[in-house]
């Protein structure tokens, strides 16, 4: 096992954020200081600090939608370029600081309270909030039974061979590059994701997408292994000239409500930049 996915499982830490603290604040493996990737062996002893605290989260006023509330929860309709929640090199400026007026609340790691799914940086739309541990709890064990439903809109490059289908391929950790995911790792986990044609365009495709999992970066990294990249994507992607950013967005989210069990099913529409896109890869010629 990966020393960073050991320490997360301790009940001392307890979350990945605060195994990668621990980390940096230094861990010794039978008297050696190791890095996060190092594989454990039998009887090997891990000797570590108690890790320095999360920093205090501090409310900040940001612009981003409600698209739906009530007493237990929100959701958002979150913008391209707001990170999700604090991350290395970026302690400020994310959504869970912006929904901390609003009663996000719940969950293991005081980093992300309310969160119980996330959107990349760049990709926009929909996602559900917690506002109590109740609540997180929940909602937490609805995404686990995968009765959040979760679509997307793609617009890739090139055209699949066939009308709809559905990837199934672990990803994890690229084996060389440990900041992106690959098919090709050392720590695979399961991933689903499902596809329908939507429109067909001269070079392009713009595509509806279903998720069964939530693994990171899943809809790039599976929509890349069948040489369909997405529009604009850095990592994975091909560019489309005009958009900054990947042509992915959160379009809809349905779920039965966890404290009610009336349906909630909610709608996002394409952002302008999105939308502008989309028209001038209608415009192009084959």
């Amino acid at each position: 096992m990966r020393l960073d996915r050991f320490l997360a499982g301790l009940p001392e830490l307890g979350s990945r954020s605060a195994a990668e603290r621990a980390v940096a604040a230094g861990v010794r493996v039978d008297g050696t200081p190791r890095l996060k990737s190092h594989r454990l062996s039998a009887g090997e002893e891990v000797e570590l600090e108690a890790p320095p605290p999360a920093g205090e989260l501090v409310r900040e006023a940001l612009d981003v939608r409600i698209a739906y509330e009530d007493g237990h929860l929100l959701v958002v309709d979150k913008p391209a370029g707001l990170a999700v929640h604090p991350g290395a090199g970026r302690p400020t400026g994310t959504l869970v600081q912006s929904l901390l007026g609003l009663g996000a609340a719940g969950g293991p790691d005081p980093s992300r309270p309310g969160i119980v799914h996330r959107l990349d940086r760049g990709t926009s739309g929909l996602l559900v909030v917690a506002r109590s541990e109740e609540a997180h709890e929940r909602l937490s064990a609805l995404v686990r039974r995968r009765g959040l439903e979760r679509r997307y809109l793609a617009l890739v490059q090139g055209r699949p061979r066939s009308r709809r289908g559905t990837i199934e391929a672990p990803i994890g950790r690229d084996r060389t590059e440990p900041t992106r995911r690959s098919l090709d790792t050392d720590e695979p986990r399961e991933a689903v994701t499902h596809f329908e044609v939507v429109e067909l365009l001269p070079s392009h495709t713009l595509l509806d997408l279903t998720l069964e999992t939530g693994r990171t970066h899943q809809i790039r990294v599976h929509l890349a292994a069948i040489d369909l990249r997405v529009a604009g994507d850095p990592a994975y992607g091909a560019p489309l000239p005009g958009l900054s950013r990947q042509f992915l967005h959160a379009a809809r989210l349905a779920f039965d409500h966890p404290f009610t069990g009336e349906r909630v099913d909610l709608s996002s529409p394409l952002p302008a930049d999105l939308q502008a896109a989309l028209e001038r890869a209608r415009g192009q010629t084959a």
